[in-house]
């Protein structure tokens, strides 16, 4: 009970260390656990509504499917297959796109019913839309909708809304990120189809691996081409928003929790070698060597514990909310729901258990020296001359800088802890910085450098000739052509978009170095990003086809340019037509602004609202940059602050022999001051490499249409310095009235 009284008694004397510890450890398990209860929520949602609907395994794609070709199918191992057509994109009030989905049954991909009554593959009047797109048009169950498509209309009754596990992210042709007023599906039984049923796509589930199926499948029919479910775009588009979360739930937390390590390390060093006298009395009076560690173990024990266990509760409670507003712009799930793993519990166990380890070290080796020894001040580490002090030049250096080298290797220990703690601080603020630079160049490098037009106008697909190019000669505009494609090369495959433009001065085609480059009449040019995928240099073969078009095209690739946000190949018009294909523009750029209502013109953008939508779309980035800012100063102060005590302590004795031979405050404080800023410079410099390298692995996580070239600006090196040094400089400051109010006396004093 005496311990116990003894204990809380030092714990409010040394409060403002063992908040820190506290803090450190409840900040290092509420961003781990918080940051993955993200993703992991994010996964078992996904998940459980990809099982709940029966997401397909592959999809396989030919202008019509033959009942022979259905029975070979059938025989290739497959589980279940389901069948149903895709016709053109839908039409609805002549602007949006809806992807209609005729199905055969409901098996496979299944629509998710949220409102209304479930899917009826017998139902010839009803639809099965889209909830963002219902939501966005303020469409309800009951009304009618019509769709105009491949010349024909339909009309036909909202029977539910709802999901669909294909849909999870929804590309749009106006915005990077997708708006529900121009994009949406709706899914209808195949009997209503306005015509003969012809079949162009086939949903299948198989027992076998992907590449297993797609040579069985290859061997067995002629097809357009097929898509493994990681391929799938929005399948592709949400793991690869999942692995950037996890990512940043997997580094970024280890350094907490080793900063957290330090900050009880140098605490709980301070606490016992503080106590030496106590702690010999307590020998003296018969107290046993494992009653006193056990004492000092819960030192460390009891703050670890809370702080683990509240950052265990409220990491998963708080952080998810903060990034689900920004992910539900862009992603459609059913709920958003933060998930657990067992990973929580054992990482806030092993934080509790490593910090009884730590305190255990700590005052190990005092609690096996004798009362008598135990009671008298600790001996100064000693250290011989170094070559460097034995030098001529020693003899011209400060007394300043000759203390603080001694003293430093007097403590290598606690020198190395310094730095290590500016290390972890400053690797946070160079990746949270770089991320920050990395994302604005992509962004000027994309509106800026690339793109110079001012509005965008999407062709609508029953556009007249003579609208068109009444609109091309009044806004001096210039047709382009983009639509997706399939590429082939060395026995791999990837998806990517295809640009076709004139000559026009709207875009500056660039290269790696964002340099302006000619695409040269004749070539092909392939992005860097996918040339380095399917490890192409010019020259090389590829072969190649538009998204629902039989006909694969085999090109050389001529050049080789650099695109930040979207991947694929650029030609002319007349290449394309070489390559035997037709220039069918899908927009317009021009330098003007467009307001007026034409029907052949679908939608209008302008390069203002594409960078509003990749503000949009980097705003979960950007929230993490700057809670990653916010936590690395924390870390900065908590890591100075308690080094700064813990060389005070250390050191005490010299600054008090120091006072006594006459040096003054002021000179002490600037003598503690360098020793400090040396530790905080070779931390920084040291800390520069490393947050480098946690920034690329952020930005290598961020999605495969990103290419970016890794950059580390001079203004994110001076912002970092500029911080970790006033943090440095402040805390240094903080114990200017410790080193005017030392006692001198008790400082020197011998036990009697």
């Amino acid at each position: 009970m005496s311990l116990s009284k003894k204990m809380l008694r030092d714990i409010r004397i040394n409060r403002t260390q063992f908040i820190a510890i506290f803090l450190m450890a409840f900040l290092g398990i509420f961003a781990y656990c918080g940051i993955c209860s993200e993703y992991y929520g994010l996964e078992q949602t996904s998940a459980d509504f990809y099982n709940e609907t029966n997401l397909a395994d592959g999809w396989i794609y030919k202008t019509s499917f033959d009942n022979a070709d259905l029975d070979k199918i059938n025989n290739l191992a497959m589980q279940t297959e389901r069948q149903h057509v895709i016709s053109s994109v839908g039409e609805f009030d002549n602007d949006p796109d809806i992807t209609l989905h005729f199905v055969e049954n409901n098996t496979i991909s299944k629509f998710h019913v949220f409102q209304g009554k479930d899917f009826d593959i017998n139902d010839e009047s009803g639809v099965w839309l889209d909830k963002r797109f219902a939501d966005s048009k303020e469409l309800n169950v009951g009304d009618n909708i019509t769709f105009k498509f491949d010349g024909k209309t339909i009309e036909k009754e909202i029977k539910g809304i709802g999901y669909s596990p294909e849909y999870v992210y929804e590309s749009s042709a106006t915005s990077i990120t997708p708006n529900f007023e121009d994009v949406g599906f709706a899914y209808l039984s195949y009997k209503s189809y306005p015509d003969n049923v012809e079949f162009n796509r086939l949903l299948v589930k198989y027992n076998q691996s992907d590449d297993s199926f797609k040579e069985k499948l290859d061997d067995s029919i002629s097809y357009l081409s097929f898509t493994k479910q990681e391929d799938h775009v929005s399948v592709a588009q949400f793991s690869e928003e999942m692995a950037q979360h996890k990512m940043m739930g997997d580094v970024f937390p280890i350094l907490f929790i080793l900063i957290t390590f330090l900050t009880l390390l140098t605490t709980m060093t301070r606490v016992v070698t503080y106590q030496r006298t106590q702690i010999g009395i307590l020998k003296a009076v018969g107290f046993k060597d494992r009653t006193i560690i056990l004492h000092f173990i819960s030192y460390g024990f009891f703050p670890v514990l809370i702080g683990s266990i509240l950052g265990l509760i409220a990491g998963p409670m708080v952080i998810p909310k903060m990034f689900y507003p920004s992910m539900t712009t862009r992603y459609t799930l059913p709920s958003w729901n933060p998930g657990f793993d067992m990973s929580f519990v054992y990482v806030a166990a092993a934080l509790v258990i490593s910090s009884v380890i730590v305190t255990y070290l700590t005052c190990r080796r005092i609690s096996k020296e004798n009362p008598a020894n135990t009671m008298r001040p600790k001996a100064p580490n000693v250290s011989s001359n170094s070559f460097f002090e034995k030098s001529k030049l020693w003899n011209h250096l400060s007394f300043n800088f000759r203390w603080n080298w001694r003293d430093a290797r007097r403590n290598k220990f606690r020198a190395l802890m310094a730095i290590i703690g500016v290390m972890g601080c400053v690797s946070l603020l160079i990746a949270a910085f770089g991320m920050n630079d990395s994302m604005d160049d992509l962004k000027t490098w994309e509106y800026d450098d690339i793109n110079h037009f001012e509005s965008k106008l999407v062709i609508s697909n029953n556009a007249s000739q003579e609208e068109l190019y009444y609109v091309i000669n009044g806004t001096n505009g210039s047709f382009i052509m983009q639509m997706p494609i399939e590429i082939k090369s060395n026995n791999h495959e990837n998806t990517g978009v295809l640009l076709v433009s004139n000559n026009t001065d709207l875009i500056s085609y660039t290269d790696s170095n964002k340099n302006p480059i000619e695409i040269k009449e004749g070539d092909i040019s392939i992005s860097t990003k996918l040339a380095q995928d399917f490890n192409l240099s010019i020259g090389d073969k590829i072969k190649w086809h538009i998204v629902g078009n039989d006909d694969w095209v085999k090109s050389e690739i001529g050049q080789i340019h650099a695109e930040p946000i979207s991947q694929g190949l650029i030609m002319s018009p007349d290449t394309l037509e070489d390559e035997g294909l037709n220039f069918t523009p899908t927009s317009i750029l021009t330098s003007e602004k467009f307001g007026e209502n034409i029907n052949s013109i679908k939608s209008v953008s302008t390069l203002e609202d594409m960078e509003e939508s990749w503000s949009e779309m980097t705003s979960s980035v950007m929230m993490m940059v700057y809670v990653i800012t916010v936590v690395a100063c924390l870390l900065a102060i908590l890591v100075l602050y308690n080094l700064g005590i813990l060389s005070f302590t250390e050191m005490e004795r010299e600054v008090a022999t120091l006072k006594v031979l006459g040096f003054k405050t002021n000179f002490l404080r600037r003598l503690l001051l360098t020793q400090n800023l040396i530790f905080t410079a070779i931390g920084f410099i040291l800390g520069i490499p490393l947050g480098f390298y946690f920034m690329t692995l952020m930005m290598d996580a961020a999605g495969e249409s990103l290419y970016y070239v890794p950059m580390l600006t001079w203004g994110n090196i001076m912002l970092s310095a500029v911080i970790t040094f006033s943090i440095s400089i402040a805390v240094n400051l903080m114990f200017s009235d410790k080193i005017r109010d030392l006692n001198m006396v008790e400082a020197l004093k011998d036990v009697e």
